[in-house]
């Protein structure tokens, strides 16, 4: 109970001798590990299925669509589900769905079975995420939960980093099918380690079910995921009815729903969460990196393919230090954060951040690829000591009975701010390449098409170093952060911690 100061509140399992921690670990690890991976695994087979079910872009596109969009509508009702269902039973059946919709997946006889096992697998892995971040803030205490997220970041990041280059290798030497014939006995024994190791944590409250709440988050954030996705193909500008419709009605339901869930006894999705300041600001700096990433992940092979020249390989491969070095960085990070606290990661970080930014937004067709590698790798570097760190601090401000709700809300933003910075960038981009277009001459020539998309990628990144900067300031409010209802006495902290 929020205020309660006594011991018991904060009795963690990690602290238990006769609870083995690494076995819990290893099993929540291991299904996050495959069930992130297909996440980008099947992106750059989309053109084998459109040849081998003779289907045109937009169609094959919701692989990639669906995808984010049943994450979004699942993440948030996952606040519920946590405290509806055991740890066991959330995480067996999640594994267990994400591992029939893969058999799916793999025996498809067409698209149209192909895509409804994707989207099965798409429930799985979006309730998965949040067992794993509540499991683990339960499982540890504030002063040990760096280095734990860290490895949750390295899960996070590295599995789609490899995912497109384990991709393109399957895809050639293998076959489409093979992205989830590969994946199959990992996940059957993520199923079985989970069923003989896995211990429950936390309790089972079983708060009463709000069927209008659902109704609304899932007319909320799939709308929003919808509208963005479609101005994010190419084929609907922000101005076509089918975009701003959809975003309209996701913001309306969202603003219905949070004024629902203040007047609940039992929310579906606590927007109490935001009252805690370390936790919004953590939760803004989550978006901040996430618009920094995808203004890079996107654009930049677009840049590179364009006026650079160079195949998809070979800025795919460009791109992969930075890729890596993220993912192994994070467990680095998250000790550092330990013992430093975040403001002595988060704002170097920061900082470094905005000036990669703003060198990004100084390349041409003239830019060496070794200044893009290192760009990428300082970018990368910075969100490894930004995001993690920023994710835990915040969530260790929560009190205990808020942390479903909180992880809810921060793992329902990544396929939401994957959506939005997906079509922003690309729409900015688009919109100053046909500005400058129109300006020429000759606007048919290779040379002013090379000089529009220059001019494009120049808006973008001075667009992204804006909002980095936003974040550098931000930053500079970040403290080290406890839960409200953390002992204060230097004797009961420590025998918490």
């Amino acid at each position: 109970m929020e205020g309660n100061h006594s011991k018991e509140t904060y009795e963690f399992l990690a602290d238990d001798p006769k609870f083995s921690v690494k076995p819990v670990m290893f099993s929540l690890i291991i299904g996050a590990f495959f069930a992130i991976l297909n996440e980008t695994l099947l992106n750059i087979a989309l053109t084998t299925l459109m040849g081998v079910f003779n289907i045109n872009p937009p169609t094959v596109q919701w692989m990639v669509t669906g995808f984010m969009l049943i994450m979004g509508i699942l993440i948030p009702v996952s606040a519920f589900m946590l405290q509806t269902f055991t740890t066991r039973q959330m995480f067996l059946g999640t594994m267990s769905v994400f591992t029939l919709g893969t058999l799916i997946c793999a025996v498809a006889p067409t698209f149209t079975v192909l895509l409804a096992g994707r989207l099965i697998q798409a429930v799985g892995t979006g309730l998965l995420i949040p067992i794993i971040f509540n499991t683990f803030l339960l499982i540890f205490p504030p002063a040990r939960r760096g280095a734990v997220m860290g490895m949750i970041g390295l899960v996070i990041m590295f599995a789609p980093a490899i995912g497109p280059t384990l991709s393109g290798i399957i895809v050639e030497h293998l076959g489409w099918r093979y992205l989830f014939l590969t994946v199959i006995p990992f996940a059957l024994f993520s199923i079985l380690f989970g069923y003989k190791y896995l211990k429950n944590v936390g309790e089972v409250t079983k708060p009463k079910a709000d069927i209008f709440s659902i109704i609304l988050s899932t007319a909320g954030f799939g709308g929003i995921v919808l509208g963005f996705s479609f101005a994010g193909e190419g084929e609907a500008g922000f101005l076509e009815p089918q975009v701003y419709s959809f975003i309209l009605v996701g913001i309306a339901a969202l603003i219905i729903f949070t004024r629902r869930q203040l007047k609940l006894e039992d929310p579906l999705l606590d927007v109490r969460v935001f009252k805690y300041p370390m936790y919004s600001i953590a939760l803004v700096m989550f978006i901040i990196v996430m618009m920094s990433m995808f203004s890079s992940e996107i654009i930049l092979p677009m840049f590179m393919q364009g006026p650079l020249a160079l195949t998809a390989a070979t800025a795919g491969l460009i791109l992969l230090p930075g890729a890596l070095l993220n993912g192994l960085m994070s467990p680095i990070m998250g000790k550092l954060f330990d013992k430093f606290g975040p403001r002595k990661l988060i704002i170097p970080a920061a900082a470094v951040l905005t000036a990669t930014m703003f060198s990004l937004s100084q390349i041409s067709e003239n830019t060496s690829i070794y200044v893009i590698i290192i760009s990428y790798m300082l970018l990368m570097l910075s969100v490894s000591a930004i995001m993690m760190p920023a994710q835990t601090n915040g969530l260790n401000q929560l009190p205990k009975r808020l942390y479903p709700h909180g992880t809810a809300i921060m793992n329902t933003l990544q396929p939401v701010s994957g959506a939005i910075g997906v079509s922003v960038f690309i729409s900015i981009m688009t919109s100053k390449q046909e500005a400058e277009l129109q300006q020429m001459g000759n606007p048919g020539t290779e040379q002013a098409m090379t000089q529009a998309t220059v001019a494009g990628v120049e808006l973008v990144y001075f667009v992204a170093f804006a909002v980095a900067f936003t974040g550098l300031i931000l930053a500079l409010f970040i403290r080290r952060a406890r839960p409200v209802d953390y002992p204060e006495n230097p004797a009961s902290r420590e025998a918490a911690d």
